[in-house]
């Protein structure tokens, strides 16, 4: 008999013993024969213990019982062959039920943040902006996709979207009456750098209750580090300023802020500190860049993780807060709960291609906003459609694990391989899977799991009050 930890992992919560089911993500915790026979399959027993020991302390019928499920969990194997994963089959996607449009408004964007990845930003003055009848034939195609749902979403994006209002108007008042005729929900939301807020803005994605996403990096001088006008000046007092205008004005939604970490930048807990507590944002999402290595942006091995460790600094602040049934917005560690608590279960990395396409303004359709302008090959057109043949053969290719290091990776069903577009920056194949930062994800899962045991063994109120509603406002 031997532990299978390509199907099952222990994470030791103090006293406590946490078995995390790989294939299902589920969590048990261990009782005192569950963590001793783990253990002693695992060749981490103390000297003296063998099956016939545990079943003299614990009666044989309690023995065989729990071996059994455990064998049949896959996390026990009888035999002394080489380790079976279960994992589920190849996905064959065929149908294309989207649920949201991200509509890539204007290429041109008024900053030129050294960072920026895509691929065809311009300054506003050659920005290429979406017309309003390709906008509207995507509304078409995304509501006959989402023809079996009751919501879909619309994501305007760019460049910078605000420097393309007139058309956001505009597919705003097409889109909710579409939406009525057809008798679906309709939610808007869009990622902006706050520059071009104003109240009038404000009060517009207000009354239309849009999801807002701020992109902001910190205090002044991290911020103004990267975030900087196309003239090079940094961008902090314009965006701060319109910050605390949007922060002291919008009702309907939490407001978050989206920071890039880049090379030199790993003071996460103070960045975090600035942006919750003294300008107010709801949550604080964190994204490391590690996409091109060399680049002077990215952060180097030694710099990725010391940001992990006050990722887990932030945690620590995390559960006891929650602990005291206070949320402190930190975005990163709050999909976790969120993925645990719901026990998500992923054969692919995201929903690019799946529930989500990027329209860009030649009617192409992208595999997400990030590839527009990219070489990666479009998966069909306005004009044509879905290319179900080609989308669906990359999907399949996404979630073949067979040959990789995922196929026996304890979070391959949370992971799932990684960002298709950092795979695609960093390796020049979208399919190839994010190896660079495996061993720090695993270890930010185990410390999740951690989290989360604590939290829903002292707490358990935390997740109705703070996770589940979470849904309903992303």
């Amino acid at each position: 008999m031997q532990f299978n930890d390509a199907n099952g992992h222990v994470v030791r919560v103090q006293d406590r013993a946490m078995l995390f089911h790989v294939p299902t993500t589920a969590l048990f915790e261990l009782d005192e024969l569950g963590t001793a026979l783990i253990d002693m399959a695992s060749a981490q027993r103390e000297e003296g213990t063998t099956l016939a020991a545990l079943q003299r302390r614990f009666g044989n019928d309690a023995v065989q019982a729990l071996i059994g499920r455990l064998t049949q969990l896959g996390v026990l194997q009888s035999d002394a062959g080489p380790l079976r994963a279960v994992n589920p089959r190849p996905a064959r996607v065929e149908s294309y039920p989207l649920s949201t449009l991200v509509l890539n408004v204007n290429t041109g964007c008024n900053l030129g943040c050294t960072y920026c990845y895509k691929e065809d930003l311009a300054v506003p003055s050659r920005g290429e902006k979406m017309s309003f009848d390709t906008a509207a034939r995507g509304i078409e195609l995304l509501l006959t996709q989402a023809a079996e749902r009751s919501q879909v979403g619309i994501v305007f994006f760019g460049g910078e979207p605000l420097t393309n209002t007139p058309l956001i108007r505009q597919v705003v008042e097409h889109a909710e009456e579409r939406a009525r005729v057809v008798g679906k929900r309709i939610d808007f939301s869009l990622t902006t750098n706050a520059t071009l807020l104003t109240p009038q803005l404000i009060e517009y994605f207000d009354a239309h209750r849009f999801g807002i996403s701020v992109s902001i990096d910190g205090p002044k001088a991290v911020h103004d580090r990267h975030r900087r006008t196309v003239g090079g000046r940094g961008t902090y007092e314009v965006v701060s300023r319109k910050v605390r205008l949007l922060l002291e004005r919008y009702r309907s939604r939490p407001v978050g802020a989206r920071v890039t970490l880049t090379a030199g930048t790993t003071e996460v807990e103070a960045i975090h500190e600035h942006l919750r507590s003294e300008l107010g944002f709801h949550e604080v999402g964190y994204a490391p860049v590690t996409a091109a290595p060399g680049a002077l942006t990215a952060l180097s091995d030694e710099e990725l993780a010391e940001v992990y460790r006050g990722f887990e600094r932030l945690g620590v602040q995390y559960r006891s807060a929650a602990l005291a049934g206070r949320n402190t917005g930190f975005a990163n560690l709050h999909q976790l709960m969120t993925d645990l608590h719901e026990g998500r279960r992923k054969s692919l990395p995201c929903g690019a291609g799946v529930g989500l396409l990027a329209l860009d303004r030649k009617g192409g359709l992208n595999l997400c906003h990030r590839f527009t302008g990219s070489q990666l090959p479009t998966f069909g057109d306005l004009e044509h459609g879905i290319d179900g043949a080609r989308l669906g053969e990359f999907l399949a290719r996404a979630s073949d694990r067979q040959g990789t290091d995922c196929a026996t990776c304890r979070i391959r069903n949370l992971c799932a391989g990684g960002c298709y577009h950092e795979s695609w920056v960093r390796y020049g194949d979208p399919h190839h899977r994010t190896y660079h930062y495996c061993d720090l994800l695993r270890r930010w899962v185990d410390f999740g799991i951690g989290v989360y045991a604590e939290i829903i063994a002292r707490n358990p109120g935390f997740f109705s009050t703070h996770i589940e509603p979470r849904r309903a406002i992303a």
